[in-house]
């Protein structure tokens, strides 16, 4: 593309250079290593590396232009912009020729519940008979097709990258999990989406935003996005969790079409008859065209709201009820998400990625809920995130379990102990053990089980890995506890 036609996207810049229709752009890089002779390289302040610091190493590498917020004693021309982050979507969704306007986009926020809520959406799209695409915390998926992920929502040039395969590979419909960070940072400008999904609000990412309010109003950024149009070959829906504390809030943030969800509030699009079981869930759907009796495999009221977010976007969509009960009662769960380790053994396991209070708790509910002997968790805390939530963390194990063993998570640059002393400095119940290192402490809970007992992993779910000192070690909570358990069966 022509650097004149791409710099069209962008109303106002300083250059280095005048003769800027000179230049043709191969390709858009924000990675310094990734370039190729004609490339463009944006520089991007992080937070722990500063692109401005390798603009030469970029143009020893090929780079014939720069996009940086400062003038750059370089050899090749810059661009001077105020924000290169905000330009870099601008240009990205430019260069990729707005691919999300050619797709049908979902955005799911919220705290807990989006990873599960977007392949319940794949489920339903794909019973549908359509091809879908997702963008989200386990992988980035094309049909049939995984790639891996490093952040919940990517950066904005890999996002719209992502987004024109998928209008070059026909993708009918594509689902995505857009969080507080990515919002904030303008992950997704240049994105255009055509229903915003809210799950829920509850402590997370204190880390980064000053207070809860502020994560909120990160949040609801999705819905001011939706825009004001009301065009009925483009119609826009901002979907609500009514039993939310936080609803009102982000009603208020959008001029889109509202439909309400829930259990307890009266909304547009209700769960009545909730029968919970230990291995199926069965509630009657209720919805604006008409009712339907749904029995799924997913349990816990959690996954009930889960289920209630995803058919409300299905049902905007155009998705018939009929084809929404088949996809729902197909499914078994996600990788991670109360996931159950079963090899024989008379005690449960459980794995979950439940790494907030609220969600630790809804798994820790809905396990009391069916369980008739001992409850053990093993839980930690992630370095280098909100240390204000460490102690609600095991205030919620030792609430609902009978032993709560407190051991590592991922702990980043911290020091384990440091984490682990947050966790348990005031608490005053004693049912705990500290285990600092997690293998050790997920092997010690089912040497102590019996028959009955369950044993809930918590905090890393799907994930593979433990990061060390920033190096990340193969670490599986399902593989470690299959090995443990294989092991006190032999011995």
């Amino acid at each position: 593309m022509k650097l004149t036609e791409l710099l069209s996207s962008l109303p106002f810049y300083e250059t280095t250079t005048q003769q800027l229709d000179e230049f043709e752009v191969n390709k858009i890089q924000m990675d310094h290593r990734k370039i190729q002779a004609g490339d463009l390289f944006v520089c991007i302040k992080g937070f722990t590396v500063d692109g401005h610091d390798f603009a030469e190493q970029a143009i020893e590498n090929g780079a014939q232009i720069i996009l940086a917020e400062k003038e750059l004693d370089v050899t090749v021309p810059t661009i001077i912009v105020a924000d290169t982050s905000r330009s870099l979507a601008k240009i990205a969704a430019k260069f990729f020729d707005y691919p999300s306007e050619k797709l049908p986009l979902i955005g799911i926020t919220g705290t807990n519940g989006k990873t599960t809520t977007s392949y319940l959406l794949e489920a339903i799209f794909s019973h549908y008979g359509k091809k879908t695409g997702l963008i989200g915390t386990i992988q980035m998926k094309i049909g049939d097709q995984s790639f891996p992920v490093t952040n919940t929502t990517p950066d904005s040039l890999l996002l719209q990258k992502t987004f024109k395969q998928m209008v070059d590979e026909d993708v009918d419909i594509a689902m995505m999990e857009v969080s507080s960070h990515a919002l904030d940072m303008g992950r997704v400008n240049g994105t255009e989406f055509d229903l915003a999904v809210y799950t829920n609000l509850s402590q997370d990412h204190l880390d980064y935003h000053k207070d809860m309010d502020d994560y909120a109003r990160a949040k609801s950024l999705l819905f001011s996005q939706l825009g004001n149009n009301y065009r009925n070959e483009n119609r826009k829906y901002a979907i609500i969790n009514e039993d939310d504390p936080y609803r009102d809030l982000f009603k208020g943030s959008t001029a889109q079409h509202l439909l309400t969800y829930g259990c307890e509030r009266t909304a547009d699009i209700m769960a009545t008859n909730i029968k919970q079981g230990v291995i199926k869930t069965s509630f009657t759907l209720e919805t604006p065209v008409g009712n339907i009796d749904i029995t799924s495999h997913l349990i816990g009221l959690f996954n009930v709201y889960n289920m209630l977010a995803a058919s409300s976007a299905a049902i905007a969509m155009g998705v018939p009820l009929t084809v929404i009960k088949e996809a729902l009662e197909s499914m078994y769960g996600v990788d991670g998400r109360f996931e159950q380790v079963v090899e024989g053994q008379g005690f449960g396991v459980i794995v979950d990625y439940a790494h907030t209070p609220d969600s630790l708790e809804n798994v820790l509910q809905t396990i009391r809920a069916f369980s008739t002997q001992k409850v053990y968790v093993v839980v930690g805390c992630g370095g280098d995130r909100d240390r204000a939530k460490r102690p609600l963390m095991a205030n919620m194990a030792l609430q609902y379990a009978d032993l709560a063993l407190f051991t590592a998570d991922n702990p980043r640059t911290e020091d384990p102990d440091t984490i682990l002393e947050d966790m348990i400095k005031g608490q005053e119940q004693h049912h705990y053990e500290v285990i600092p290192d997690r293998k050790a402490a997920i092997q010690h809970a089912i040497e102590l089980a019996h028959d009955d007992d369950i044993i809930l992993i918590a905090g890393k779910g799907h994930e593979t890995y433990q990061e060390i000192n920033q190096i990340k070690y193969d670490f599986d909570d399902r593989k470690i506890a299959r090995e443990a358990i294989h092991n006190k069966e032999n011995s």
